[in-house]
């Protein structure tokens, strides 16, 4: 296993963010560890993501919720509804750059917390760029137009076969559009244009209703027993990794 010849450490036990009343406890690689692409293909294969420079996973006590979860892409078909998001879409200009910061995407930012995830803390334009860059990682940033106006940005990193979704926000004012499900179809379907394997989508964490999206796109793959296979989000499962 990649982790075993990194050095790494546990953090404290904190609130968990996603199921109320428990609590949460993360793994980390060591921030002085040199980091690549490459490599962090490796952890992504062992259940790991990254926040900004910060590479995790969960290791909690008494609750293994957290599955990680890929898409192998080649196999994903359309469905009626992600059709239904295309073609409400048709209109939407799609530009890809190197990542950047950018003062309109920063703005877009604060709305959707605002919207989505409020809290009394202002965001800062240094905590949202810690959040969503990285030194090492080969990240994209995704923007969706509709007749010039920003409406959505996918961050999105490519690794050696595989692209990960780090995070999507989007216009509160245009969520008819469902512009979440308009950037995770792009990703598969760009993972595909380039030839890639799989779309990593982080974790999928039952009984949490942030994670429902999540469903729409199978199959899914998650890794359980240190082994990625095909799963169905009603299966009750534990993951070794956790």
């Amino acid at each position: 296993m990649i982790l075993e010849r990194m050095a790494h450490w546990m953090g404290p036990n904190h609130p968990c963010g996603y199921l109320p009343g428990r609590d949460a406890r993360f793994t980390y690689v060591s921030p002085a560890y040199p980091l690549s692409p490459q490599s962090y293909r490796g952890l992504l294969e062992e259940g790991f993501r990254r926040s900004g420079n910060w590479v995790y996973r969960p290791c909690c006590i008494g609750c293994s919720a957290c599955l990680p979860v890929r898409l192998p892409v080649h196999d994903f078909r359309l469905t009626r509804s992600h059709r239904r998001v295309l073609k409400r879409n048709a209109d939407i200009d799609i530009r890809v750059s190197v990542a950047r910061f950018d003062e309109r995407q920063f703005q877009l930012y604060v709305r959707y917390l605002a919207a989505r995830h409020p809290t009394e803390t202002p965001v800062s334009r240094d905590a949202y760029w810690s959040f969503v860059s990285s030194s090492w990682a080969q990240t994209r940033f995704v923007e969706f137009r509709s007749y010039s106006e920003l409406i959505g940005v996918a961050v999105v990193d490519h690794v050696p076969g595989a692209l990960s979704a780090v995070y999507t926000f989007f216009d509160p004012d245009a969520a008819e559009r469902s512009p979440g499900s308009l950037a995770i179809l792009w990703q598969i379907l760009e993972a595909r244009r380039l030839g890639r394997e799989w779309l990593y989508l982080g974790y999928w964490i039952g009984g949490c209703r942030k994670m429902e999206y999540k469903a729409r796109y199978r199959p899914l793959e998650a890794l359980i027993a240190n082994r990625w296979r095909r799963f169905q989000v009603d299966e009750p499962l534990t993951s070794s990794v956790l």
